[in-house]
C-alpha cells in the first residue's frame, strides 16, 4: 500500500440543507458555550454602520477563499471611507491563528469567513472567539439553518471532478467504489485530508454514511462487502482501498485542479475537488466538471460562514462588510456576491436565483453535512487515515 505525495431558481430548504441549527449543542464543548452577549450594532441600519465604520476606518478580514479579493475594491466603492484588508488563508491555518491571536491577547482581523463549520461550530465558538450576526436586511430570507449558529453567505462543496474534454458524455465512474479498482490505480487527486480540514471532513462522512457505502458496494460488485479485519465499516474500508489503491495526495486545490482539468489529456485522472472552481476553466486551460449520478454520493456541501470576530476592533465596519457579503436586494446578489455567484456555489438566501447554468444542489447528490456528526468522530478518523500511510 502507498500513497503519492505530489504536492432552477435556488430556494433550499431544510430538507435539502444542514442541521446548522442543532450544531452548538452537537459536544460537549458547545453545550458548555455561553450566548455572546448582544451588540447594539446588531439592529441598525446600514447608513448608520457605514456612518460608524467611517470613523473606524478600516475593516480587516480572513477568508478561507482567494475571492475574497475581488471583493475589496467593490466594498470601497460602495463604502468609502472604509478600506477592507483581506487575508487570503486556509480554514485550517485561520482556525489555529484565531486561537492563537486569542491566547496571546490580540486581535488582527475583525471578521472571519471560513469553511470547516465542525471545528469552527464546536471549538471557535464554545471558546467565544466569534459572534454571529444575521444582517436585518436579508433576514427574512435567510433560512434558520443559515442564520444560526453562524451565518452563512452560500453552500461549498468538495466533490468528485472529472476532465469533460477527455470524457465529454459525462463521468467516468457513476459508484464510488469504482475509484478503488485498478482502472483508477494512482489516478485518483485530492488534497491530504490531514492538510485541509475540509477534505478530512469528506472523509469523516463517508465514514458516517457506511450504510450507504455498503449499498453502494453491493449495488456495483452484486454481494454483500467483506471487511479487512480492523475495519469497522464500510466507509472505513472504502478509504482504506482508495488509499491502497494509490491515491496521490496533494497540498493545495490547485494542484488537483490543475491535475484533473488541464486540456489534452488522453487519460486524466479524476479526484475531490471544489465543484466552483470550473469557474476558472476558460483562464487556466481547464475542463473541470461535476460528476453528478455517482453512487451513494460525489462528496459533500458545506457551509461558507461568517463571524465577527471576538474583541474585533472595527465591529461596526465587520458587520457592514458581513452584509456586503450576504448580497444586495438583486436577483444575484450584486458586487458583494458576484465573486460567488458561480456553479458550484449555492446562496443560501432564498430570494437570489441560482447561476445560469448550474448544477442544482439536488442533481449534484452531494452529502449536506452534520456538523455536529462530523465533529463527534472527526479525530478517530483522521487518527485512522494516519495509519493508511
Amino acid at each position: 500500500m502507498s500513497i503519492k505525495h505530489a504536492r432552477t431558481t435556488l430556494a433550499l430548504t431544510v430538507a435539502a440543507g444542514l442541521t446548522l441549527a442543532a450544531c452548538g449543542g452537537g459536544s460537549p464543548e458547545a453545550a458548555t458555550a455561553e450566548p455572546a452577549e448582544a451588540s447594539p450594532l446588531d439592529t441598525v441600519g446600514i447608513e448608520e454602520l457605514h456612518t460608524q465604520a467611517q470613523e473606524e476606518g478600516e475593516v480587516r478580514v480572513y477568508a478561507f477563499t482567494s475571492r475574497i479579493a475581488s471583493v475589496e475594491k467593490a466594498f470601497e466603492e460602495t463604502y468609502p471611507g472604509v478600506d477592507l484588508i483581506p487575508t487570503d488563508i486556509s480554514s485550517t491555518e485561520q482556525i489555529a491563528r484565531l486561537k492563537a491571536e486569542a491566547t496571546a491577547g490580540t486581535t488582527t482581523a475583525d471578521v472571519a469567513y471560513l469553511s470547516d463549520a465542525p471545528v469552527v461550530l464546536t471549538d471557535l465558538m464554545s471558546e467565544g472567539l466569534l459572534t454571529n450576526y444575521v444582517p436585518p436586511r436579508v433576514a427574512e430570507a435567510l433560512p434558520k439553518e443559515f442564520a444560526e449558529p453562524l451565518v452563512a453567505n452560500r453552500l461549498s462543496t468538495k466533490t468528485l471532478m472529472y476532465n469533460e474534454e477527455a470524457h465529454p458524455d459525462g463521468a467516468p465512474v457513476t459508484n464510488l467504489w469504482e475509484l478503488t479498482g485498478d482502472e483508477w490505480k494512482g489516478r485518483v487527486v485530492m488534497v491530504d485530508p490531514q492538510v485541509r480540514g475540509d477534505y478530512l471532513d469528506l472523509a469523516t462522512e463517508v465514514v458516517l454514511r457506511a450504510d450507504e457505502m455498503a449499498a453502494a458496494y453491493e449495488e456495483l460488485n452484486g454481494s454483500a462487502i467483506a471487511l479487512d479485519e480492523g475495519v469497522n465499516n464500510a466507509g472505513e474500508q472504502w478509504l482504506k482501498d482508495l488509499y491502497a489503491n494509490d491515491l496521490v495526495l496533494v497540498d493545495d486545490t490547485d494542484t488537483v485542479n490543475a491535475a484533473i482539468g488541464e486540456t489534452g489529456q488522453k487519460n486524466p485522472p479524476i479526484g475531490f475537488t471544489s465543484y466552483s472552481d470550473r469557474r476558472d476553466n476558460e483562464d487556466e486551460g481547464w475542463a473541470l466538471q461535476a460528476a453528478t449520478g455517482v453512487a451513494p454520493a460525489p462528496g459533500i456541501a458545506f457551509p461558507a460562514l461568517l463571524a465577527v470576530t471576538k474583541d474585533a476592533e472595527n465591529p461596526a465596519a465587520a458587520r457592514l462588510l458581513i452584509d456586503f457579503l450576504m448580497g444586495d436586494d438583486s436577483e444575484t446578489g450584486g458586487a458583494g456576491f458576484e465573486p460567488f455567484y458561480v456553479a458550484g456555489d449555492y446562496p443560501t438566501r432564498t430570494d437570489v436565483l441560482a447561476p445560469e447554468g448550474a448544477v442544482s444542489l439536488e442533481e449534484l447528490g452531494a452529502w449536506s453535512i452534520d456538523p455536529a456528526q462530523v465533529a463527534e468522530i472527526r479525530s478517530d478518523v483522521a487518527d485512522y487515515l494516519l495509519t493508511l500511510s
